[in-house]
């Protein structure tokens, strides 16, 4: 939907935003544009200016041919930086400047293709409204000043906070647009530092599912791949929207549906995916697990599951049986609002047509019940034997470009790279990886307590500042923010953070662009604004959201006086002393930590996840022989990769030398290890309640000698086996008293893969999780549910103290009935002309003409009782007291009694916007309020996970 009409600021000005936008581009670059414009290179802002406030399509205009410019192209392979199915783009370079994107048709992933992000990423590298040079706040107006005086100044007052107040007095925000060698450095930069108070964009959207899927299977990761989708009979789609939030994904199963495919789309809302669909279901917010334990109570009731898979590879179906038989077809119409045939048509067709596939995303987990929500589709998924099949899976596509690599070896806060937890073998494990002393590394910290206790997270940053020291379970509240690549409009509760904002004695930006933090703090000084490169002015891996490890080449040098994230962590480590250490087995040149290097030591640490056979050289021969893979099975079918899946799909076993292809499929039986093959992983021992963790006899991939389940490998098994021996003699030096994880001659993972195993264990998938509040997942009502009859039935959980360094509330809030006061279900999602926070997408004038407003989604029905029209501004109301300031879409998209709203929008609060506020010339075009400024309180029970999918508003005309 596009509101493509003149806009008002509320003052009764009718200029557009885009052609405001433009026209301040225009002036402050013209020398420039001019000499692009000579050079061939862009198209004349002045000209795209003069017409749009009239008609904003024009008929086209032949126009003389510039001069032709001279010197050299080049073509650099490079990867989308929007979401993450990892879309190829080939950039043209001439003289350094790029002047035009080809289409990537040789890529298996987006075979040429593009939505409108990926179409316009040139306009991303050469943005006219990025930072351009570090600033500084001065009594509430932006300062430039060079980058010797912001490291000084922000690293004087760090250390500064750091003797008074602790380590852990800092707040490192990271972001999901890093490549993996920066996520891996900023984890080890801020462990240097002396905290685990890091975090970074999965923790506010996936989360959950890492915890959920991991905790059910052994990794948390997509299970299959977008191509694999070709081999789907059918295709659940449940809060998921890829036709808006990964477009390039839906031609891997537009192709299935050509080929018979059904397709079943379970939404709030009726989606641009959705109108695909043979099977359309409407569900009320927040009932997620209710309606899946009612469609799989139809599978029971009809026998449809697979027995034979369950009785073998899983554990604990049993009690999933006794939850699931209480979702009678009565009590999911209730408490859904689907009706029994509904239910029923949607067992029936996952059922009888195999191997189908679930698709989610955010819908499913940013939910106070999120990790449930995940595992509950991952039981579905394991009753009709889905996993570990071509075709079926537990697919989960990824936000961010970068969102599962920075995960899998970024800064996260529970966690050091590679999920190996940051207990004291953790810490052993990379302390000789980094080649500095353990007892060096607990120095740092406060104390070795909180060397092992999980930090706070981005989605609670602001509770860490604002609540009482007494109820923090650390020394200090926080006193300075680094938000470092992230938008604050990403999370909930804007209010608050605002105030957090004020409060701190330091505030510091590091981004290409300004983001929201640099406008909506309210602050007279104390803020600092860093320029980075983008991805397109540095090099690296980048990991899609089905595994595959991309590499990058840089397109142009950085711009302006921007720096890329490696020289500015290791020009504030130079600062904190810490320089040698960060960097002892990487190169430095210019002050840049080399790229290629800081990958070699991902692949010497990471045995865990298999990051460790994607060397640099493996990866940048994929990215110059894309044209050898198929786009179907994603192996190479010729040439110098023959026998590799594209960009060596973690796990990708051992030592590059090793020469293992990638994992395209994971749980896989039919394959043999070394091909890519895997079984569930042993990850919690051998029995629980007197039952055996491990899988059935015979249930063991292809050519393993070991003809049923097995334990993880460590040193001990490996004797006892006889295959010791077979290790060298530099090798047993180095994995004695070792397991696969820590062993890092990588020589137990080469022998037990020699011997058809997988070094993680051959196991069952936990169907039943004692670990977590819920073993088995159960309805829980939203904490502002409208439903107050049922939250008596389906309470939440009791409030939590010290978790993750907080208190949680959960009763507390539950406890108070909004709903007569704000009667509308309230949720959000995603645009396909904008990504994230929006700020790059929204400053991008491509992209900006196609969506110039903030809006809410009302049914006529709604909008009847306001007198809302399309097209004018309505009030949206919360019960925090915010309101926001939207103009009304009135649709049958939305049921009765809901309304939707896209997350990409800020600039704007609660009506008033606020251009001024931000640099001159580095505002986004598109401004409109952040619909999370008016989001309420809740929290995924296990990850802390921010609720967004389910609240409670009202309008009211403006």
């Amino acid at each position: 939907m596009s509101l493509l009409k003149k806009s008002g600021d509320g003052n009764g000005t009718t200029r557009s935003a885009l052609f405001e936008g433009i026209a301040r581009a225009g002036a402050a670059t013209m020398n420039r544009r001019g000499f692009l414009m000579r050079a061939g290179v862009a198209a004349g802002a002045g000209v795209m200016a003069r017409h749009l406030p009239l008609n904003m399509i024009q008929p086209a205009q032949a126009a003389e041919s510039p001069p032709a410019a001279t010197g050299a192209v080049e073509v650099k392979h490079t990867v989308c930086t929007h979401c993450s199915v990892g879309c190829s783009v080939e950039a043209v370079v001439q003289n350094g400047v790029w002047i035009r994107q080809d289409t990537a048709f040789a890529s298996p992933l987006n075979m040429g293709a593009h939505c409108a992000k990926g179409a316009s990423v040139r306009e991303h590298g050469h943005g006219e409204h990025r930072l351009r040079y570090p600033m500084k706040l001065v009594d509430g107006k932006y300062q430039r000043i060079s980058w010797d005086q912001a490291i000084n100044e922000i690293g004087d007052r760090l250390l500064q906070l750091r003797q008074q107040a602790g380590p852990d007095s800092i707040m490192m925000i990271g972001g999901s647009k890093h490549s993996n060698e920066q996520s891996y450095l900023m984890r080890k930069w801020i462990s240097m530092w002396g905290s685990n108070n890091c975090d970074h964009q999965a923790r506010i959207c996936h989360s959950t599912t890492v915890a959920g899927v991991a905790q059910t299977y052994g990794y948390g990761a997509m299970t299959n791949s977008f191509n694999d989708l070709h081999h789907s009979k059918a295709v659940l789609f449940i809060g998921s929207n890829p036709a808006e939030a990964h477009p390039i994904s839906m031609l891997h199963f537009l192709h299935a549906k050509e080929l018979g495919a059904k397709m079943i789309v379970i939404d709030p809302r009726f989606t641009r995916t959705a109108r695909f669909a043979h099977h359309y279901v409407r569900i009320r917010p927040g009932t997620d697990i209710a309606l899946v334990w009612g469609i799989l109570w139809h599978i029971f009731e009809n026998s449809w599951e697979d027995k034979k898979f369950i009785a073998e590879r899983t554990y604990g179906m049993d009690e999933v049986r006794k939850e699931v038989a209480k979702w009678t077809p009565e009590k999911v119409t209730d408490v859904t609002g689907v009706s029994e045939g509904h239910v029923k048509l949607a067992a029936e067709i996952l059922a009888k047509n195999r191997p189908s596939s679930v698709v989610w995303c955010m819908g499913i987990t940013q939910h106070h019940v999120g990790t449930a929500n995940v595992r509950a589709l991952s039981i579905l998924q394991l009753a009709l034997g889905n996993i570990g099949v071509a075709g079926g899976g537990a697919n989960i596509y990824r936000g961010h470009d970068n969102v599962q690599g920075a995960t899998d070896v970024g800064p996260n806060p529970d966690s050091l790279p590679g999920y190996y937890g940051i207990a004291e073998g953790a810490w052993k494990h990379f302390a000789t990886v980094w080649g500095v002393d353990y007892n060096w590394l607990v120095s740092r910290f406060a104390s070795k307590e909180l060397m092992e206790k999980p930090g706070l997270t981005v989605s609670r940053w602001f509770d860490g500042v604002l609540e009482k020291n007494e109820f923090v379970d650390q020394p200090s509240n926080l006193r300075a923010v680094l938000y470092w690549g992230h938008a604050p409009n990403s999370q909930t509760r804007l209010p608050d953070m605002k105030e957090a904002m004020q409060k701190l004695d330091m505030l510091v930006v590091i981004d290409p662009y300004p983001t929201m933090t640099a406008a909506m703090h309210g602050r007279k000084d104390g803020v600092y604004l860093l320029p980075a490169t983008t991805q397109f002015e540095t090099s690296g891996s980048v990991t899609a959201s089905n595994r595959s490890v991309q590499w990058r080449e840089r397109v142009i040098q950085p711009l302006y006086e921007c720096k890329t994230d490696q020289e500015i962590m290791y020009l504030f480590a130079k600062k904190f002393g810490f320089a040698e250490q960060l960097c002892k087995n990487i190169k430095v040149v210019n002050n840049e930590p080399v790229i290629e290097d800081i990958l070699r030591e991902i692949n010497r640490s990471c045995w865990t996840i298999g990051y460790t056979g994607c060397s640099p050289e493996r990866l940048k021969l994929h990215m110059q022989n894309k044209h050898t893979f198929n786009p179907t099975t994603l192996r190479a079918e010729s040439g110098p990769c023959k026998g590799d899946y594209y960009g060596l799909p973690w796990p990708c076993w051992g030592t590059p030398e090793l020469k293992h292809p990638g994992t395209p499929l994971l749980y896989d039986l039919s394959k043999p290890v070394i091909e890519g093959g895997l079984p569930f992983r042993a990850n919690w021992g051998v029995e629980h309640d007197g039952k055996t963790l491990l899988a059935a006899d015979g249930s063991t991939t292809k050519d393993s000698e070991i003809d049923t389940g097995y334990p993880e490998f460590d040193h001990v098994f490996l004797k006892k086996l006889g295959w010791w021996s077979e290790l060298t003699p530099e090798e047993q030096a180095q994995a004695e008293g070792k397991n696969w994880k820590t062993d890092n001659s990588g020589g137990i993972i080469r022998v037990v893969i020699g011997h058809g195993c997988a070094p993680f264990g051959n196991a069952r998938a936990r169907c039943h999780v004692w670990n977590f509040p819920d073993p088995v997942p159960v309805h829980r009502e939203p904490l502002m549910s409208p439903r107050r009859d049922l939250v008596a039935k389906y309470p939440t959980y009791d409030d939590k103290a010290a978790f993750w360094r907080l208190p949680t509330l959960y009763k507390s809030v539950q406890a108070k009935d909004f709903s007569k006061d704000y009667p509308l279900i309230m949720t959000s999602g995603r645009l396909v002309e904008y990504e994230g926070g929006g700020d790059e997408t929204r400053s991008n004038p491509w992209l900006a003409e196609l969506q110039q407003n903030m809006f809410v989604e009302v049914n006529p029905h709604d909008a009847a009782q306001i007198g809302a029209v399309t097209g004018k501004y309505v009030w949206v109301e919360t019960p925090t007291g915010a309101r926001l300031k939207v103009m009304a879409f009135v649709t049958e998209r939305v049921a009765s009694g809901m309304v939707w709203m896209p997350f990409h929008f800020a600039g704007w609060w609660m009506g008033e916007d606020l251009l001024e506020h931000y640099p001159k010339g580095a505002a986004p075009i598109v401004r409109g309020e952040a619909v999370n400024t008016g989001w309420t309180y809740g929290y995924d029970i296990v990850t802390m996970m921010q609720e967004t999918k389910v609240s409670l508003c009202r309008l009211a005309r403006a």
